[in-house]
């Protein structure tokens, strides 16, 4: 459907850009009909679903309050930075992965027209993606009995104009303020932290009530006078359809598009252009290559593999980023002093190690760079990948150490307890990762999609088995 709106549009407009755009956002390769199958339940389910709610609230009056007000607007915090989350690291796909850039700016195509095309792009994609969760509900209410509700198409739509002209922002200035070898490492973590620290902070404030994250910014929103202001409004209002509260809110964000594009564009005509001068090594490193090899090949190859997640830093934070998204789990855990620490720290210290494991596995096998060299080398396949486990295991240890530390000033017995269920997860994992993963380049590693979803699904499953059994027996032995 894309490509016949594609063909519709004059070549080199900015509708044709996005449009371009939008379908290698959407484009994730060639689907089998069972994925496609799985898809269309899917959607049909959401659908049901909406229309089914619509249905039972049909009669039901929904009418904009002070409860309203400061649920949506907490609501509207969470998906901006969650948005902003998105569009940081679509802005760095572009700058630095998507490689169309140097055709785009050397074409009789204005720059100008360029940048706002891959900011609307952003945009376009932000709102989908929070789209397709909300609007199979929002919308089937909104036409069965509550029409004022199609604000919220408005407000969704500014939302996702503010937060791709902040996302561009903010990594515009990372690659400018770190440089280009080190932008894509700062603007991940900042990322990462962006988006998770919505969700942190909502635990840290409910950390002393029994109340959920949400609640007790719910509360805080309420106790702080927010959701009275004339800006805190704005979601709510805009979302029920209110002329005023949408102009502003869509006006405000298509405003902000407009100066983000002329005030950026030199920015990010630079920042393309520092990305394709300094990526690279300047200077060839007058060091023999003798140094890359060592006595053994269980060193050579773990030597190897350290030295590629040193090379491309981007990947071992991405791993370690997903510890900082437990933090609210274990804050969770211990928001009742009534239940031990231990049996918690012992469940999640498996499941995170077993995961750690099972990534560092998946990147050390599929995303060899060189697989013809190892498929040539006089040593055995089954050498090589056990090696590579090995190291996988190595490399996660220092992380697998932490909890049982922690599990110790309770019970060293519980502490040995755990380190052994994580050992045998971690190898589970590693070795389900070893037996059916399929090879891939290691860029593929960022969105996961070329991964087997059999070995995804099995650590899973793995994980969450033996981290249960070593809270259990955490827990007995305490």
């Amino acid at each position: 459907m894309m490509t016949r709106i594609i063909e519709r549009l004059p070549a080199g407009s900015l509708g044709w850009l996005v449009a371009h755009e939008l379908r290698l956002a959407t484009r994730g390769g060639k689907a089998t009909t069972r994925v496609r199958i799985v898809r269309y339940i899917l959607l049909a389910a959401f659908l049901i679903a909406g229309i089914l709610t619509a249905v039972a609230l049909a009669n039901v009056p929904i009418r904009p309050d002070a409860t309203f007000d400061a649920g949506l607007l907490v609501a509207a915090i969470a998906a901006t930075s969650l948005m902003t989350t998105q569009a940081m690291i679509g802005t760095q796909q572009t700058l630095y992965e998507r490689g169309d850039l140097d055709l785009l700016f050397s074409s009789p195509v204005a720059p100008r027209t360029i940048l706002r095309a891959k900011l609307l792009a952003i945009a376009a994609t932000v709102m989908l993606t929070f789209g397709a969760l909300s609007l199979p509900f929002v919308l089937p209410i909104a036409i069965v009995g509550h029409p004022r509700l199609l604000g919220f198409v408005a407000t969704l739509i500014g939302l996702a104009l503010i937060a791709a002209c902040i996302g561009l922002a903010l990594a515009l200035a990372i690659a400018k303020a770190a440089g280009p070898r080190a932008a894509r490492t700062v603007g991940q973590i900042a990322a990462g932290l962006l988006g998770g620290g919505f969700f942190i902070l909502s635990q840290a404030i409910g950390r002393h009530s029994n109340e959920s994250g949400f609640e007790a910014v719910f509360r805080w929103v309420q106790a702080s006078g927010w959701a009275d202001s004339w800006w805190g409004l704005l979601p709510g209002r805009a979302s029920f359809g209110d002329p005023l509260a949408i102009l502003i809110l869509l006006g405000g964000g298509i405003l902000l598009f407009a100066l983000t594009g002329a005030a950026f564009q030199r920015l990010f005509q630079s920042g393309f252009h520092d990305a394709g001068k300094h990526m690279t090594r300047r200077t060839v490193s007058k060091k023999g290559i003798g140094r890359q090899f060592r006595a053994s090949l269980f060193t050579s190859i773990f030597m190897k593999e350290w030295r590629l997640l040193i090379r491309d830093p981007a990947l071992a934070f991405r791993i370690v980023l997903r510890l900082v998204y437990l933090i609210p789990l274990t804050i969770v855990l211990t928001k009742n002093n009534d239940v031990p620490i231990a049996p918690g720290a012992a469940f999640f210290s498996v499941l995170v190690t077993g995961q750690l494991v099972g990534s560092f596995t998946w990147l050390a096998i599929s995303a060899e760079d060189s697989p013809d060299l190892l498929t040539v080398a006089p040593v055995e396949k089954s050498t090589v990948e056990w090696v590579k486990l090995a190291s996988a295991l190595a490399m996660a240890a220092p992380l697998a150490l932490i909890l049982p530390i922690v599990i110790a000033t309770e019970t060293v017995a519980g502490a040995l307890v755990t380190l052994v269920m994580t050992a045998i997860a971690g190898t589970l994992a590693g070795f389900i990762e070893l037996k059916l993963s399929k090879p891939a380049s290691r860029k593929t590693f960022a969105r996961r999609r070329s991964g087997s979803l059999a070995a995804g699904i099995l650590t899973m499953l793995v994980t969450f088995v033996f981290g249960g059994i070593a809270g259990v027996l955490v827990f007995v032995l305490l």
